[in-house]
């Protein structure tokens, strides 16, 4: 881990699309609502203290983050591009609930990204006295400004700042509804801790080839399905699940390191799935540790199938990874065994 003074430069853009950092209260309900961006950046003084010059997109309006959805990745996948060569870094206000899914998905819609693109937000609005949405702003701004003694950004990926921690994209999750460590990134390291200064963690953030343009990709395609495994899970309903009209892929969360029920049933449910060409990958519900199906007979039992492991990968990577794959692919074996690569540090694949 090195220590590195904070050295602002360059211009950022800030992309503000909603979210609990830029919300008041309704005065009949009481209720949270997002408020126009002019609320957040008044309220938000040490922005006159930055070095780092800031634009500011914003959507209008904005939108809560239970509304999000694959069209709102594009929009932003083309603000980031048609403004590519204008900033130094983006900055995305985003809300909590799926901003691990944006970041995901702007990971592989963002192809060969050179530049860093940070999420973040708060867990309290910006004009509340307790707000961590101050520390979390400022902060995203200059880690997006943030440069190598070469000029070369310190973090070239998509991220999630919060609570004092940047993070992989690709590998958050959210893991608090209460407290400010909103997100947790529990099977890859931290990119930097903000201190003092920054600790950046340098051997763990992807080092892009500068010479090549970044290539947007703004299609994604529906059809997957996010299966639970849980004591008492019926062949009735899974089977209702699995033949599913326009279903493409089926993110499957099993038990420990990839276990499922020993249900004849189910496993002649799911080669049957596979063998009609729904890719099925395998997540473990737990939040640490790899997919292992050749470690008990249950997960072999998977492997045989047909199901992919999904390593370590979260469920919002694996379903972004293949609704991208899928927009952009119309071999399933493509797909397939793209799914047991990484493509952008989204998984670790053990040799």
């Amino acid at each position: 881990m090195e220590n590195h003074s904070i050295n602002q430069c360059d211009k950022v853009l800030l992309i503000y699309t909603g979210g609990t950092i830029g919300m008041g209260q309704n005065p009949t309900t009481g209720a949270l609502q997002p408020l126009d961006f002019e609320h957040l950046e008044s309220q938000v003084q040490e922005f006159q203290y930055l070095k780092t010059d800031v634009d500011i997109y914003q959507f209008d309006p904005p939108i809560d983050s239970s509304d999000m959805s694959p069209e709102c990745w594009s929009k932003l996948v083309q603000i980031i591009s048609e403004n590519y060569d204008k900033y130094a870094g983006f900055v995305i206000l985003h809300g909590t609930d799926t901003m691990a899914y944006t970041a995901s998905a702007l990971s592989f819609m963002l192809e060969n990204l050179t530049k860093p693109v940070i999420l973040t937000g708060s867990q309290l609005p910006v004009g509340q006295l307790r707000t961590d949405g101050k520390e979390n702003l400022i902060t995203s701004v200059q880690l997006a400004a943030a440069r190598n003694a070469d000029g070369t950004p310190c973090v070239p990926e998509v991220c999630i700042y919060f609570s004092g921690k940047l993070l992989r994209g690709n590998r958050s999750t959210k893991q608090n509804a209460e407290g400010f460590n909103a997100f947790g990134s529990f099977n890859y390291p931290s990119l930097c801790e903000a201190g003092i200064n920054f600790a950046w963690n340098r051997h763990y953030i992807l080092k892009p080839d500068f010479s090549k343009p970044m290539l947007p990709h703004r299609d994604m395609k529906a059809g997957i399905v996010v299966l639970s495994m849980f004591p008492g899970i019926d062949e009735h309903n899974v089977r209702h699940v699995l033949n599913s009209p326009d279903l493409h892929s089926i993110v499957m969360r099993t038990y420990g390191s990839g276990n499922v029920p020993q249900f004849p049933w189910l496993i002649k449910l799911l080669r049957e799935t596979t063998e009609r060409g729904v890719t099925i990958v395998n997540i473990s519900q737990c939040v640490t540790g790899f997919v292992e199906m050749s470690r008990y007979s249950n997960g072999y039992q998977l492997k045989e199938t047909g199901v992919l492991s999904g390593y370590d990968s979260t469920v919002e990577a694996a379903v972004a990874k293949l609704m991208f794959l899928h927009a952009k692919y119309d071999d399933i074996d493509t797909v397939r065994r793209l799914m047991n690569e990484s493509l952008v540090g989204e998984i670790s694949i053990p040799y």
